[in-house]
This record gives structure tokens, sequence and C-alpha cells, in this order.
């Protein structure tokens, strides 16, 4: 499924909660975000609860704590968005690849071609309406997440490593936590293999 603003839905355009109601509407089903895809995936669980049988997400988060730090989050992905549109696609994508979020994503697993069937204009909204300040933190509503959950994180990230323990202490003791061996945020390109097994594993005993 591509996220709004991205890809095939690069036409679509909406918020958190948005995109949240147009995943579930997709459901039941069991639900598996990325990141930004994760944060949607918790917006949908939250939301609508009885589409989501069982959740699982990598390098995601329940928001920003800090209402100051939300603000400079939203700034800077203004700053992001205008040059997007100011630089084009090509630019942008070279920057944000070389972000050190993605120092240990290969090259070959950088999804080039793929992110290349995005636009400027899309991308642009996703991060003024859908980037990680514009999220409202819930982490005060994760245990009302009754669905078995599945929280992972690359091992050698270590943000989000704490956030996604720290998900899992929130939602309680239908949600689990793993560590992606030898993997930075993304972990799903950096060791697929790896990632897929501790997915499987877990489908296999959740109920």
């Amino acid at each position: 499924v591509d996220a709004p603003g991205h890809g095939g839905s690069t036409a679509v355009r909406t918020d958190l909660d948005g995109g949240g109601e147009l995943l579930a509407a997709l459901g039941p089903a069991t639900f598996i975000g990325y990141s930004m895809g994760g944060r949607f995936c918790l917006h949908a669980a939250l939301g609508r609860p009885e589409q989501v049988r069982r959740l699982v997400l990598l390098g995601a988060t329940a928001g920003i704590d800090d209402a100051d730090e939300r603000a400079a989050r939203v700034r800077a992905d203004e700053a992001l968005a205008a040059g997007l549109e100011r630089d084009g696609l090509a630019a942008f994508l070279e920057r944000w690849l070389a972000l050190p979020l993605f120092a240990g994503l290969p090259a070959d697993a950088a999804d080039r071609a793929d992110r290349a069937r995005n636009t400027a204009a899309g991308l642009a909204s996703s991060l003024r309406l859908a980037g990680a300040g514009t999220q409202r933190p819930s982490w005060d509503r994760l245990r009302e997440l009754a669905m078995p959950v599945l929280v992972l994180a690359g091992e050698r990230d270590d943000k989000f490593a704490a956030l996604g323990r720290r998900l899992v202490d929130a939602i309680g003791s239908n949600a689990s936590f793993a560590l992606v061996p030898a993997a930075g945020h993304a972990a799903h390109r950096e060791r697929p293999e790896a990632f897929l097994a501790l997915v499987r594993r877990w489908l296999t005993v959740s109920v």
C-alpha cells in the first residue's frame, strides 16, 4: 500500500488521521508499517481497532511529547518540502538518502527506482500533512490496543529502539519487542531476511 503522497497514491492529500481511516478500510487485516507507515498503521489501530487484527510497527513512534520539539519538526519538514519544490525530486532523494538515518542502507537496497515514482508535489504534501511534527502524542492511549502487537527496531537505531521499548511498555502484555540484528532505521531493507524471520515467527504464535 502506497502512503498518501507516495507512488500510486501520489495524488492523495491527507493527514495521519485521514490516512489511518483509509488504511483501516482495507481491513480486517494484519498491518505492518515502517517509520511514517508505522504511524499511519498506529492511527488505524487506535481509530478503527476492529479492522486491525494484528499490528507490526518498525521504527515507529506514538509522537513527540514536547510541544516545542513538535513545532521545530514542523518547521524542519516545511523547509524540506520547500526545498523539494524548489530543487526537484532527484536532488531531494540524493539529500534524503544521505541522511545519517540511512547510513547502513546498501546502495542496491535504497529502492531508487521505486522512489522515482514519487512526485515533488506528493512528497511535499506528505511532509506538511503527515510529518512527525503533526502527530498528536498518543502514548496515553496505547492501552486501548487489544490486538497482538509486535514492535521492531534496528539494533543500531538507538533512538527508535528506545521508542520501541517505550511503545511496548505503554501497550502492555499483548505487545512484544525485538531488534533486527546488525541493522539501522531501514531494517527491513538493510537486513530483509532477519526482518522477515522475526515477523514470520511472531505471526505463527500471535493470536
